[in-house]
């Protein structure tokens, strides 16, 4: 019998070893148009890979697919911080596309994220039309501001208490790591980081600078104590036209435990000499700024999609977060990529700061929806009422909807404050 030469050729996947890296990240780049990142920024993906996450695609001696993940703890409404695999490095080379091997290596990775016993699995896509196939739900937005800071104001009260001071990105960093871990309890969709990961904020490669400065951060600490209360890292990129300046600063992230700080630290970014224009292009979509400036039109926020979520083990992810309102509902969800969570399951939850419970039973479904919205609605910024709407979810029980859809919400929109 002739073989179809159109049929797909065999290929293996295997546990990424140490020795195959430099290969296995160059069919990453090569799937994503082939450029060649920066040496600073290759060193630390190096470092931050888990090799035991990591799967190789193989067609006879060379790499022609892969797909990592990356060890994380996600914030969930009711403040809890739940293991969660952070889905990376996904890419298959141009010669090899349409042929199954990026569904294998989804459907490998999502069973090996179960035998971990993670109940959820997190990525951003690069395309999202490509990963709802594989039941992952956008659950979360950025916004991007760009604000002309001589023609807005944000009036602030000078505070004695509180010090800004300029440091270099090491020397800030367990300040800025340790305000950031108060905050990741408080906002869904914040990622828990683990050893190794504060570098990420600090790799500042010449090369990825496009024309701005070295990245510069400023630290806000309680006057008395030296404690720190905030911080913000951005970068300067100056410009004239004639004697005019015209300059740009590019903010990386802003934080703060109070409200007077967060504050404080945007008046001195509006505030920067020579800078006509101060941008952000990942804040969440509830950021406090736009209350804080005199005239929010001249911000002209965006939208763009950032976290998208996959519930793996349905009945434990739904069991481990709060809920905003009681609620006692069956759901009827299909799941062709993991039929294991395929079935009726009943969600129960007296209100918030009271245990859930998501069990099987065989009661009648309230509401029929697929995994990927409950991906969408897992961390409440996607009510499942506007996926109702959308006719991607349906009220079996009338009331159903409306009482699930408040359960599901959260008083902070999610918000994912860097990529992986």
């Amino acid at each position: 019998m002739t073989a179809d030469p159109h049929s797909a050729p065999p290929f293996d996947l295997r546990p990424l070893r140490p020795e195959d890296w430099e290969e296995w990240y160059r069919c990453l780049e090569l799937a994503f148009g082939g450029e060649e990142e920066p040496p600073e920024e290759r060193e630390l993906w190096r470092a931050l890979t888990e090799f035991d996450r990591s799967t190789a695609a193989w067609d006879g001696s060379s790499v022609i697919g892969s797909a990592g993940a990356f060890s994380f703890g996600l914030s969930v409404p009711g403040g809890a911080v739940r293991p969660a695999a952070g889905v990376t490095m996904v890419g298959v080379l141009p010669t090899h596309r349409r042929r199954g091997v990026l569904t294998a290596l989804m459907r490998h990775q999502l069973a090996a994220v179960r035998e971990r016993g993670e109940a959820l699995a997190v990525l951003t896509a690069s395309e999202p039309a490509i990963y709802g196939r594989f039941g992952y739900g956008q659950a979360t937005w950025r916004m991007a501001v760009s604000i002309p800071s001589r023609r807005v104001a944000l009036p602030h009260t000078p505070d004695p208490t509180v010090r800004l001071r300029l440091v270099g990105l090491a020397e800030g960093s367990a300040a800025c790591e340790e305000v950031y871990a108060a905050l990741v309890p408080l906002r869904p969709g914040m990622l828990e980081r683990r050893p190794g990961w504060e570098r990420l904020p600090l790799t500042d490669a010449p090369g990825s600078r496009d024309g701005f400065s070295p990245r510069l951060c400023v630290l806000a600490e309680d006057a008395a104590t030296g404690r720190p209360l905030g911080y913000a890292r951005y970068a300067v990129r100056t410009s004239w036209e004639g004697d005019v300046p015209g300059g740009e600063a590019k903010v990386r992230d802003v934080q703060a435990l109070t409200p007077q700080v967060y504050a404080r630290l945007w008046s001195y970014l509006l505030e920067l000499d020579l800078v006509d224009t101060v941008t952000a292009y990942s804040r969440p979509v509830d950021d406090p700024l736009l209350h804080l400036l005199s005239d929010v039109r001249r911000v002209r926020p965006t939208l763009g999609d950032a976290l998208f979520v996959r519930l793996v083990e349905v009945g434990t992810a739904l069991a481990g977060r709060g809920y905003a309102a009681p609620v006692s509902v069956v759901l009827e969800v299909s799941d062709e990529f993991c039929p294991w969570n395929a079935g009726r399951w009943r969600l129960s939850c007296a209100g918030p700061d009271k245990p859930a419970a998501c069990e099987r039973t065989e009661d009648p479904a309230d509401l029929a929806l697929s995994v990927r919205e409950l991906g969408s609605a897992y961390l409440g910024g996607v009510t499942l009422a506007a996926l109702a709407g959308a006719g991607r979810v349906t009220e079996l029980r009338p009331g159903a909807l409306g009482e699930a859809s408040r359960a599901f919400g959260s008083d902070l929109a999610p918000w994912l404050p860097h990529g992986f």
